[in-house]
């Protein structure tokens, strides 16, 4: 059985033809053929969730732990625009997914027809491309041309580079009426892809430079990448730095950027300032390494992007190279040659004597946010999946480096807030590690719907750090010192999880001082109750008070 609208029918057969099987749906009455179509065949797993944002940050945590283009579908009006949020941090963090919206027809929008906004085109500043489907599909030729717009539609959200895609699909009633004939398409494929040549004098360049550094900003985990960058990082004059975001790691690699970066001083700047600078991967966390990038330039700054985006941060692009990472560095690494420059050697000094200084301070170090990060990045399983909520758990998490066997991610595309809990829920579901989001109370508060689902996990775990506000405002220059530092940009509260929990089935605990964090998180992540939530209280006040002493602590250790 399927929706007697030919428009859908076709569009939901091209889907399982390409591979696809997975589609979040938000209930509606408009978006019944979408359901009809799609939740009745065998092949595809339907989720129904009844929130739109946080339905379409399930659909992103699902797409990134399947590595596969995802549906979301909604009925029309306003329900739509609930998805803008989601569909933006696609968009920038390079996440497929097929956007579909159930409309009017054409001659019902504007004229007074309920739940109806213009929705043809209505995200094209956040999707790579937009399609409308025809209304009616009668004869050959239309389903011909059908066809071919949802063929380019699918292929769109994976090439060059992956992306979301909005299809808009009009439908005038009955919308409620099924069929039991399928229409049937044909999927055309993957397009034949031709491999791009590199830049003739690349390699040449690099080997007579001295100071070639190489920055790696938000990417999926790959294990064959970083293999070849742990022996780029060999070659003397070249550094990699990473973030936990960029999943690249190695003895030699810097995953501690803001540590490094804030101890250099104006007149070691030279020393530490690289000629060539090779950017990939999407967004970088560091403030800190933008602003030293942007007042200290540096001669060539090649971007790697199979799309060809120029992805100009630091201001000073020469050109993009347009390969896959893992293509441009292992055709490019038979070719380096040995260098006796001391380029590696300094930032490898730099970054052992700041980890020393690092774990002293921590020993020492009283109660606060920073505290608790230490010990949960101490804490943290093997072999597990990390979810960082924005905004101070994923700062925080660049102070303290990578774990090899811990996968990292992020909703860094546009570093909102608003679907963390949403996102990291979707990832868990397919997978089979342990999943943990680590979240502000902010955070979580803000996106507590994503817990307003029948798709959770039992290694789906939550740990929210509760200080009682926005506390990355104590952290940024200029809000702490307005008049309106507690209500409006920290916003002071004295809201708790315990209560959210209870409604949605998800155990709770609770830490309020570092002893009860160290005896409580072992058996809360080894714990298979099902989801759970564990809330660890800290003062709030004293949060920047400390972190500003530890970056100050560490900068005199060249000192001491």
């Amino acid at each position: 059985m399927t929706s007697d609208k030919k428009n859908i029918s076709l569009l939901a057969d091209i889907f399982v033809k390409s591979g696809l099987n997975n589609i979040v749906i938000s209930p509606g009455s408009r978006n019944a053929p979408i359901i009809l179509a799609f939740a009745n065949r065998a092949e595809i797993n339907a989720f129904s969730i009844v929130d739109e944002r946080s339905a379409a940050f399930f659909a992103i945590g699902l797409a990134l732990s399947t590595k596969k283009t995802v549906a979301i579908a909604c009925t029309s009006g306003s329900a739509v625009l609930n998805y803008a949020s989601a569909i933006s941090e696609a968009y920038y963090q390079k996440i497929p997914l097929l956007i579909l919206t159930a409309d009017r027809p054409v001659h019902l929008i504007d004229v007074g027809d309920g739940q109806t906004i213009r929705q043809y085109k209505i995200f094209d500043n956040y999707v790579k491309s937009s399609y409308q489907l025809p209304f009616e599909i009668n004869s050959k030729d239309e389903i011909i041309s059908t066809e071919a717009i949802i063929n380019e539609a699918l292929l769109n959200c994976k090439y060059p580079q992956p992306g979301p895609v909005h299809i808009n699909i009009p439908f005038d009633e009955p919308i409620y009426n099924t069929s039991d004939k399928q229409i049937t398409g044909n999927f055309i494929g993957n397009p034949t892809r031709f491999k791009t040549k590199l830049i003739g004098n690349i390699s040449k360049k690099w080997n007579t430079s001295s100071k070639v550094m190489i920055l790696a900003g938000q990417m999926s985990p790959d294990t064959n990448l970083n293999t070849i960058i742990k022996k780029i990082s060999k070659h003397s004059n070249n550094i990699i730095l990473s973030e936990t975001t960029s999943n690249i790691y190695g003895e030699l690699v810097i995953d501690t950027i803001d540590n490094v970066i804030s101890t250099i001083s104006k007149v070691e700047i030279d020393n530490y300032k690289p000629d060539i600078l090779i950017s990939l991967g999407g967004q970088v966390v560091s403030k800190m390494i933008k602003k030293f990038l942007r007042n200290n330039q540096p001669k060539i700054h090649w971007h790697i992007s199979s799309s060809g985006e120029k992805m100009d941060t630091f201001f000073c692009l020469t050109d993009v190279i347009k390969l896959k990472e893992i293509d441009f560095f292992g055709t490019i690494l038979p070719s380096l040659e040995k260098n006796n420059s001391s380029y590696s050697n300094i930032w490898q000094k730099r970054k052992k004597l700041i980890d020393a200084s690092r774990r002293e301070y921590l020993l020492n170090c009283e109660y606060s946010d920073l505290k608790v990060f230490d010990s949960i990045f101490n804490l943290l399983p093997h072999n597990c999946v990390i979810h960082l909520g924005n905004s101070t758990p994923v700062r925080y998490s660049q102070l303290f480096g990578i774990k090899n066997d811990i996968e990292y991610n992020s909703n860094r595309g546009v570093s909102g807030i608003d679907g963390q809990v949403s996102t990291a829920a979707g990832y868990s579901y397919y997978s089979e590690k342990l999943n943990i989001l680590i979240t502000g109370d902010l955070g979580f508060f803000y996106d507590s719907n994503g817990l307003m689902n029948h798709h959770l996990s039992s290694n789906f775990k939550i740990i929210v750090i509760n200080n009682s506000g926005g506390g990355i405002f104590r952290f940024i220059p200029g809000p702490d010192s307005t008049p309106n530092l507690e209500e409006f940009f920290e916003t002071q509260h004295n809201w708790k999880a315990k209560y959210i929990c209870k409604a949605f089935g998800v155990e709770y605990t609770k830490a309020e001082s570092i002893s009860e964090v160290n005896n409580i998180l072992p058996s809360f992540l080894s714990s298979e109750k099902g989801p759970s939530l564990i809330e660890i209280f800290t003062p709030s006040a004293k949060n920047g008070e400390v972190l500003r002493d530890y970056f100050s602590f560490i900068k005199s250790a060249e000192n001491k």
